[in-house]
């Protein structure tokens, strides 16, 4: 592999050395997918832009019942964060959930987004509840895309070319709200998930009032199961009605048939994990 590398400290510089370098560049945070990407040779960019020396992309902040999270802020940091446990356990336990922790020491949120692989772990979560991307281009642009509409294909986003993201942000969680991140592992806990479920959901005197349930690796993208939100939102939390609408996200998700399982078998997977993570949090 042979490219020039760029290493920018400010997002205007990093943008304006994308938007000059066009198609023969790519961003670089953790590196950990990108990596892999350029040794099997799917990628052979001329020109990596480094995003390591910009400090706008870092840090956790917490303000106004809203959290921030940087970019360039490592899924280690993040699932140790008091700021992101104390906004929601279930986010900082699915930052926890990544791969081992040799990875989460060096993957970033930030190139975790970005990568847009619909098998790994944060998007669900963040989705869930109602996560947006904070995002930069040149000439000083900047933009919020929320993550419900940023994922729009495998490994695609919806980042213009020399977008990059600098931060996501938790809007505040109302109050009374539940959420929860499972997966279904077939093999060790570094593999990808055959299915993996987030929900968030805040009961309404003993009715379910809000509820969000997205699903990953079961498709191109996260998946958010509108049709089984619909059947859920204002009706009791009966297992009956659990059951119903944990089935109705056979039909949501996409999965293809791989190694660790069929098709069908991944949308009965989908079903089994809906109904056992919704499940969880009305009990």
């Amino acid at each position: 592999m042979s490219y020039d590398l760029h290493e920018p400290r400010s997002l205007d510089e990093a943008t304006a050395l994308l938007e000059t370098h066009g198609d023969d560049a790519v961003a670089m945070a953790g590196a950990t997918a990108l990596v892999l990407l350029m040794k099997q040779g799917l990628i052979r960019p001329g020109h990596v832009v480094g995003l390591r020396r910009i400090d706008a992309l870092r840090g956790i902040q917490s303000a106004g019942g809203d959290l921030w999270i940087g970019a360039l802020t490592t899924h280690r940091e993040a699932e140790r964060s008091g700021a992101v446990r104390s906004h929601s356990a279930a986010l900082a336990d699915a930052f926890a959930t990544v791969a081992t922790v040799r990875i989460r020491e060096q993957a970033t949120v930030g190139g975790n987004i970005a990568h847009a692989d619909p098998a790994q772990d944060p998007p669900p979560m963040l989705i869930a509840l109602d996560a947006v991307a904070e995002v930069a281009g040149p000439g000083g642009a900047r933009r919020d895309v929320p993550l419900d509409g940023f994922f729009v294909d495998h490994l695609t986003t919806a980042l213009a070319p020399a977008e990059i993201v600098v931060g996501i942000r938790v809007p505040a969680v109302a109050a009374g709200t539940r959420a929860t991140y499972v997966k279904f592992l077939p093999g060790s806990q570094d593999d990808y998930a055959t299915v993996a479920v987030a929900v968030a959901l805040r009961m309404d005197d003993g009715r379910i009032g809000d509820v969000r349930v997205v699903l990953g690796a079961v498709g191109a993208t996260p998946i958010r199961a509108r049709v089984a939100e619909d059947a859920l939102r204002g009706g009791p939390a009966t297992p009956e009605r659990i059951a119903e609408a944990a089935a109705l996200v056979r039909d949501a998700v996409d999965p293809t048939s791989d190694f660790r399982g069929t098709a069908g078998y991944k949308r009965e997977m989908a079903r089994v994990w809906t109904q056992r993570a919704i499940t969880s949090l009305v009990a």
